[in-house]
């Protein structure tokens, strides 16, 4: 009978500078996975390499997770039964199992200096071989450590390969196998004594009872390693239970049919961050770099369809690109996710970015938006940022985009400048079209309908103008940019008194 485990997943990043989209894709897939079977979600940061890490590095790593929501059940910050659950501090048990390989006969120590390696390899390209480590060190003989000992060199920890075959069922790519003829004995513990991420790896995935590995397809190489290692890990008790099932992700790539970098700059983390992405509309669009969400799939009950959901068509044929991580989530399937490379489209990004800001409940809009404006410098007046919001949530694709929009509304008088861009439309034949708003000082009330009829009968039927020439001077004067929300809407936000002074001000 087939043991049913507790699914336990683990997310092990490097703290080595700014988070990247295709680590956030895997954390995703990871958590998805985690909460879609009831199980842990584990957070695990790898910080072994004390040239690159840095602290930094850290603590932006975990305010990444928290501003994207991915909330993992153990941890830095949270605990659990199985810490710490940072590698830093977790070398003592990384050293006591090295030693428990050696004495095992499952390692052994390598004397080679990287200058002989090098030349070993140079050797064997010449003569058509793999440049793989050659087992220079596997057998050595007593007097031969010896002399390497009297040299004074320090030794590496090698781990030994065993021969065959290692096959396993991956959870994306199905079955596959390596002979280990061609998997070449590898470092686990430098000769400066800082153990590699083949040994810790492992060590720490058996100590934690990860049962399933999702990872990215750069790492498949290193399966069959790890795949060996646990196996040796439970010849010496370190490990109690079954290697964990392995599935590796499909690439994210980037221009040029390349792999997406951290050179690129649409790979920054930071950047959506900044911009104004929401948290659920980059997850979302992560999700689709090689998952879709089931044909069918029922639109959610607790909130309104997404934004461009076609209700015509027949529900069990409903395709849908959008939609909440709930629902990623009640889904989530391995099944599902496709072993071909999934490209990065910054556009379709932003495209499923902007449906997420429409479908945002409005005053969680403007709540949203609030700090976006207010590190603008702007005074944000709260009834009237509730009243524009409805004005431009159809016209940006980040939180970013509002202030440009509404900066009018919210910059003092003495701030208020029209973009030199858009000067020109209230120079010239604009003025007239100026002159002939000031009849906006008589409309009888301040409202909409009121403003439009005012303008509409000075500037459209007084002047002769189609509105596009009649209103554009009005719109740049009035709100400094061509492109504003609504031209009517606005002046009635703006006031009466404010839009005279400046239809004042733009005559001059």
């Amino acid at each position: 009978m087939t043991e049913v485990r507790t699914v336990r997943v683990r997310f092990c990043p490097s703290p080595t500078g700014n988070p990247h989209v295709g680590m956030v894709r895997t954390a995703l897939f990871n958590c998805a996975f985690a909460r879609h079977h009831g199980g842990t979600f584990v957070f695990r940061i790898e910080d072994t390499d004390s040239l690159r890490d840095t602290e930094r590095s850290y603590e932006d790593l975990l305010a990444a997770m928290r501003w994207l929501g991915l909330d993992w059940d153990e941890g830095p910050e949270v605990g659990g039964p199985y810490g710490p659950y940072r590698q830093s501090e977790r070398r003592d048990l990384y050293e006591d199992v090295a030693q428990q390989l050696l004495d095992a006969g499952s390692a052994y120590h390598c004397y080679c200096t990287p200058e002989e390696l090098d030349s070993r390899r140079e050797a064997a390209r010449a003569k058509g071989l793999p440049p793989g480590y050659d087992g220079h060190c596997r057998a050595l003989s007593d007097s031969a450590i010896e002399e390497y000992v009297a040299e004074g060199r320090r030794p590496a920890v090698r781990f030994r390969m065993p021969s065959g075959e290692i096959a396993w069922d991956d959870l994306v790519r199905g079955p596959l196998s390596f002979d280990t003829e061609h998997v070449p004995d590898y470092v686990i513990v430098r000769a400066n004594g800082d153990p590699l991420y083949p040994l810790v790896n492992p060590v720490d995935d058996a100590a934690m009872r990860i049962t399933h590995v999702l990872r990215g397809e750069d790492l498949l190489s290193s399966t069959p390693r790890q795949i060996a290692l646990y196996d040796a890990l439970r010849d010496i008790g370190v490990a109690a239970g079954p290697t964990p099932q392995f599935g590796h992700l499909p690439y994210v790539m980037g221009d040029g049919n390349r792999k997406l970098s951290k050179r690129d700059p649409e790979s920054s983390l930071n950047l959506y961050r900044e911009q104004g992405y929401l948290p659920e509309g980059l997850l979302n669009y992560l999700a689709l770099l090689g998952w879709s969400l089931p044909r069918g799939w029922p639109l959610p009950t607790d909130r309104p369809p997404p934004p461009g959901t076609d209700l015509s068509v027949d529900p069990a044929e409903r395709e849908r690109d959008v939609f909440a991580i709930s629902e990623l989530v009640a889904a989530f399937d391995l099944s599902r996710v496709n072993q071909n490379p999934a490209r990065f489209d910054l556009k379709k990004c932003t495209a499923i970015n902007a449906d997420h800001i429409r479908w945002l409940p409005q005053d969680v809009l403007a709540e949203q938006l609030l700090p976006f404006l207010e590190a603008a410098g702007l005074q944000v007046d709260r009834p009237q940022l509730s009243a524009v919001v409805p004005l431009i949530a159809e016209r940006i694709t980040t939180l970013g985009e509002a202030e440009s929009l509404v900066r009018f509304l919210f910059c003092s008088e003495e701030d208020f400048t029209v973009d030199p861009a858009d000067a020109k439309v209230v120079a010239d034949q604009g003025q007239v079209v100026l002159v002939a708003a000031m009849a906006l000082a008589e409309a009888p009330e301040w409202t909409v309908a009121a403003i439009e009829s005012a303008l509409r009968e000075a500037v459209i039927d007084g002047l002769g103008l189609k509105p596009r020439l009649a209103f554009t001077p009005l719109r740049v004067a009035v709100t400094g940019r061509r492109i504003s929300p609504p031209l009517f809407e606005s002046l009635e936000l703006l006031g009466r008194e404010r839009t005279l002074r400046r239809l004042g001000a733009a005559r001059q």
